[in-house]
């Protein structure tokens, strides 16, 4: 059975929109990683620098050396767990630091638009990215259109840097540089994304987007049920992973999903 990777997120960061502090120190980190492997974490995504939904501009005023401060103790510390690891990384110094401590996973939120060098280093480890759609919000085409031929343009300069095809994820970026409508829009077709054929990660956890679903105003933590619908949604749309911040409510929602889709597709080839 097809089984959805569950990617936990783990914010070492002062000021995350949903947990900002928590795990801002090795212990609490190391803890907060052993809580999600136990609930069911397939990856763990660690992030030194805030990405919080509206605040995009916020990411490039923490300083490189403050980034490697953040991510390289809790990297080390947690490496060698029976868990993939992922860093949330727009830079390739801090890319090349944590993959040689052994991580196997760059999650880049511009897709190599900031930083150039970024696919040559992940190539030179023999590593996963995954490039995330992201932009100032200006398009002049509509936002999947855009979507896609942004992707599928970077996901080619990455293949050209030596990075296999199966090693490159996508993901659309709900929750960056889009409108409500046009996430919406983006969710209704992730079809459209999933028929490039590379695995796409969705990642909609406690944002805006789970906000709107509900209706009325909720703190982050309250639209974990929510979230874990559009885990349910994605799967069922063709998405290969989601990250979450809970991880045992999504593990056990994911599980379920893929065996239903499973028996779906087995009886289907019956008939």
């Amino acid at each position: 059975m097809t089984k959805t990777k569950i990617m936990g997120i783990l914010n070492v960061t002062p000021d995350s929109f949903s947990d900002g502090g928590k795990f801002n120190n090795v212990e609490s980190a190391i803890n907060r990683v052993k809580a999600m492997i136990d609930e069911g974490a397939d990856i763990i995504d660690v992030g030194g620098v805030s990405t919080r939904p509206g605040h995009e501009m916020v990411s490039l005023m923490v300083s490189l050396e403050e980034e490697m401060n953040r991510v390289l103790p809790v990297v080390e510390a947690i490496v060698g767990f029976d868990v993939k690891i992922s860093v949330d990384t727009f830079r390739s110094e801090v890319a090349e630091a944590c993959l040689k401590l052994g991580v196997d996973i760059i999650n880049d939120q511009w897709a190599g638009l900031y930083d150039h060098h970024m696919f040559q280093i992940v190539a030179k480890y023999d590593a996963e990215i995954i490039l995330m759609h992201n932009g100032n919000g200006n398009r002049d085409e509509p936002v999947v259109e855009e979507m896609l031929t942004s992707l599928l343009a970077q996901a080619h300069q990455a293949k050209i840097a030596g990075i296999p095809s199966n090693k490159i994820w996508l993901d659309p970026g709900i929750g960056f540089a889009k409108t409500r409508n046009e996430e919406a829009e983006v969710m209704a077709r992730l079809d459209e994304l999933v028929a490039t054929e590379y695995p796409v990660l969705l990642a909609t956890s406690r944002k805006r987007f789970t906000k709107e679903m509900m209706g009325y105003d909720t703190t982050p933590v309250e639209r974990d049920e929510v979230t874990a619908a559009t885990t349910a949604y994605g799967i069922m749309k063709g998405v290969r992973a989601v990250r979450v911040h809970n991880v045992e409510l999504n593990a056990k929602l994911a599980k379920g999903i893929d065996f239903l889709k499973e028996n779906e597709n087995a009886r289907h080839n019956l008939s």
